[in-house]
């Protein structure tokens, strides 16, 4: 009888487990979105929300806490500035796990594990368009300048082939 088991095995030992949970919590810390199968999503789940948890309080045990499971001090940083303060205004339901559909290889479930409350992107739109922009400006600055460009580097080439 498994009264009181939680989790699942996942067929394997106590640190393979682990390292598999460490992993996943990495991942979903690190891209907010990760797809999985169904099974691990539904553990996953449940650790991803006690991190979230412990990220709405910011103290020091709750820090330490996180460390062990995540075992990286930019990633728990992460955790605690970016990802914990979005949550602070709801006790509870921090990530949603939707079903995509079936493995090609296996057949397995997979699913989709995020956060609910997903980090804004238009900052990184803003940035993108600038990006993009500059880049214009130096297509524009290259091409007026290809004329020497070219000229340069006929005398490399002619360089090597008189020393040779």
């Amino acid at each position: 009888m498994r009264h009181r088991v939680k989790s699942e095995k996942f067929s394997r030992n106590y640190g393979q487990r682990r390292a598999l949970k460490k992993s996943l919590l990495r991942s979903l810390v690190v891209s907010e979105r990760i797809t999985t199968t169904h099974s691990r999503a539904r553990e996953l789940k449940r650790w991803a929300d006690k991190l979230i948890t412990w990220a709405k309080d910011d103290t020091l045990h709750h820090r330490r806490l996180s460390y062990r499971l995540l075992e990286d001090h930019l990633m728990v940083k992460r955790l605690f500035e970016s990802i914990g303060p979005r949550f602070k205004d709801i006790s509870g339901g921090y990530t949603r796990s939707m079903s995509v559909g079936f493995r090609k290889g296996d057949g397995a479930k997979l699913s989709i594990v995020e956060l609910t409350k997903m980090e804004e992107k238009s900052k990184t739109k803003s940035k993108k368009k600038k990006i993009v922009e500059n880049d214009k400006k130096s297509l524009d600055a290259k091409s007026a300048d290809r004329k020497g460009l070219v000229s340069g580097v006929k005398k490399m080439f002619n360089k090597k082939e008189k020393g040779a």
